[in-house]
């Protein structure tokens, strides 16, 4: 479901795949091949949330905040997860059921583990593995855990077409 908050629609590129179980409303830019998966929810009433191209949101995931926030290019937000906070960099994972309060700035090349938390203002350099509750820097990020993130993006991207492709 697409709706318009306070004057504010979703602007969804052509090329990107919303479900019809998504919920997504307000001030969102969703951009090229990304792809909003069932039950997550994107709503911004209170600032932007812009979405990078080729990023996924998945199932049951809510992106949500009382400042604009930035997600960039090549990111999977995974299964459950909350994002209240202002940043994710490019080609990074935010692992199922992970929790980022507000305010927090995630760089470029990040993944951060299932279920963690990162608490509210953290900032995580780029290429940091970051895991924990509370969430802790714990090295860099193996490249093949990157390139994993990068085969995963161009994977959702194709399911994302054949999704649209069939209506769905």
């Amino acid at each position: 479901m697409i709706r318009s908050f306070n004057g504010k629609t979703p602007r969804i590129h052509d090329s990107a795949f919303v479900s019809e179980a998504a919920y997504v409303v307000g001030d969102v830019e969703i951009g090229a091949g990304s792809s909003v998966w069932p039950g997550a929810v994107i709503r911004a009433d209170y600032g932007l949330i812009k979405i990078g191209c080729n990023t996924h949101v998945e199932d049951n995931s809510v992106l949500h905040a009382g400042v604009p926030v930035e997600i960039g290019d090549n990111v999977i937000i995974g299964h459950g997860a909350i994002v209240h906070g202002m940043k994710v960099g490019s080609n990074t994972l935010i692992g199922n059921n992970a929790t980022i309060l507000n305010y927090v700035e995630i760089g470029d090349d990040c993944v951060i583990a299932a279920g963690s938390l990162l608490p509210e203002k953290m900032k995580i350099t780029d290429r940091s593995l970051v895991a924990g509750v509370p969430a802790k820097i714990k090295g860099e990020t193996p490249s093949r855990l990157l390139e994993w993130v990068k085969n995963g993006c161009r994977e959702y991207v194709e399911l994302a077409r054949k999704y649209k492709q069939q209506g769905l």
